[in-house]
């Protein structure tokens, strides 16, 4: 028995070794198959470019070297890719530049239709050079999860708690350190943040500044004060330093309580619901059951990571339109806006997913039938679905293919606009 109890000993201690080893070796997502968010490989980096037309941009990823040595890595948004700003849902555009942003990502589904440039797999772990050190330009560049830092402590139950500033004419440096929101064991390591006059404090319903703060006695107008371990969250960005510290982020915002924080979620969850119904709602196509003279039942699964009124909006018998788009999203199928040639027809059921949901998915699938069904509408593709009761708009047009093309390899620009590193 105790041999038996030794042997099993070792097997778990392997099996756990090979577990926590699968995690970082790099994964490349199926067609038809939501990636499990525990293999991505996780970054972080400041937002430097946005091609918001193709879901796409680059991050100036932090790695073990000098920050601002690290040239932008490009990165493509998978389709199913969430986007997360203030708590809320989000699209590319409405997240400003210098934003510092948690990446997970993977790597290219497949690399020939690849938004971006196509590294070599162990890429996260060579060595850049000119002080640039290990992880800047990992190949893991197609992301399943993109979020601001308060989006990421929400998520992951953790906050920011001020320790001490230190002012001088309204600008300075706060030491706090994140940690999990209802504490646990081990000490969470400290970090030095800048901060200046622009930098905005919520509380409430108010908009404060550093002098407010002054106003009110809760900082110095001058000098070091304790702050005592106050729990907040953080809006962190990058700007150059001076005095030589290469690495050291900066605070664009303070909320101060759950109200505030709610309050921005809430604003930008109606950003993100107004274009979601101007754009349309994404999702890739389960199965096709075709049926005589172009007439076909279509199951397709309704993409993740939006507000729960958006999905409302899927009711059994009601009129439709669904129309093919590329892995950017982009639209394809009509030059004049995505209604010009997509398939109308009406959604014969709306069900929801047994077991987990994996972040992606909506975990809903709905039944679409229509008696005019395009190319582009096959097993395995992407598609954007229109409730009857959505406005009915043009997109601007770097949102579609010119002339109505169906190639779906056909984008504008092309990956060539990065630069090769």
């Amino acid at each position: 028995m105790t041999r038996l109890l030794l042997v099993l000993g070792s097997l778990l201690l392997v099996l756990g070794w090979c577990a926590a080893n699968s995690a970082d070796e790099p994964f490349r997502p199926e067609a038809g198959k939501f990636p499990p968010l525990e293999r991505a490989h996780a970054y972080r980096g400041e937002l430097v470019f946005v091609d918001h037309a193709n879901r796409r941009g680059s991050v100036r990823v932090q790695g073990t070297g000098m920050f601002f040595r690290n040239d932008p890595h490009p990165f493509a948004l998978l389709p199913y890719g969430v986007v997360l700003y203030h708590g809320a849902p989000a699209d590319l555009r409405d997240i400003p530049l210098s934003t510092v942003l948690h990446v997970r990502a993977f790597l290219p589904p497949d690399p020939k239709l690849s938004a971006v440039p196509v590294l070599p797999v162990n890429n996260k772990t060579m060595d850049g050079n000119h002080n640039r050190g290990t992880g800047t330009a990992p190949a893991e560049n197609h992301v399943l999860l993109l979020e601001d830092e308060p989006s990421h402590c929400q998520r992951e139950g953790k906050v920011w708690k001020l320790k001490e500033v230190d002012l001088q004419n309204n600008a300075g440096m706060i030491v706090a350190s994140c940690e999990p929101k209802q504490g646990g064991e081990g000490r969470a390591s400290e970090e030095k943040l800048t901060f200046d006059a622009a930098t905005r404090i919520w509380r409430g319903r108010e908009c404060l500044g550093i002098e407010d703060l002054i106003a009110e006695s809760i900082w110095p107008a001058e000098g070091k004060k304790s702050l005592g371990g106050e729990a907040v969250l953080l809006g962190i960005t990058w700007k150059p330093t001076p005095g030589g510290v290469f690495t050291r982020f900066h605070i664009s915002d303070i909320w101060l309580d759950d109200d505030a924080m709610q309050r921005a979620a809430r604003n930008q969850t109606e950003v993100h619901k107004a274009f979601i119904r101007s754009r349309w709602m994404p999702a890739w196509i389960d199965a096709v059951d075709y049926g005589k003279f172009g007439r076909a039942k279509v199951t397709a699964t309704l993409f993740g990571g939006m507000d729960a009124s958006l999905y409302a909006d899927f009711k059994q018998d009601s009129p439709a339109l669904m129309n093919a788009v590329e892995n950017t999203l982009k639209h394809t199928h009509g030059a004049y806006g995505p209604a010009h040639m997509a398939s109308g027809g009406s959604i014969l059921e709306v069900s929801m997913t047994d077991g987990d949901v994996p972040l992606g998915s909506s975990g809903i699938q709905i039944r679409f039938e229509t008696d005019l069904i395009i190319e582009g509408i096959r097993p395995g593709r992407v598609v954007r679905v229109r409730p009857a009761s959505w406005p009915k708009v043009d997109v601007p047009r770097e949102e579609y293919l010119t002339d109505g093309s169906s190639n779906i390899e056909d984008r504008f620009p092309t990956p060539a606009i990065f630069p090769k590193y």
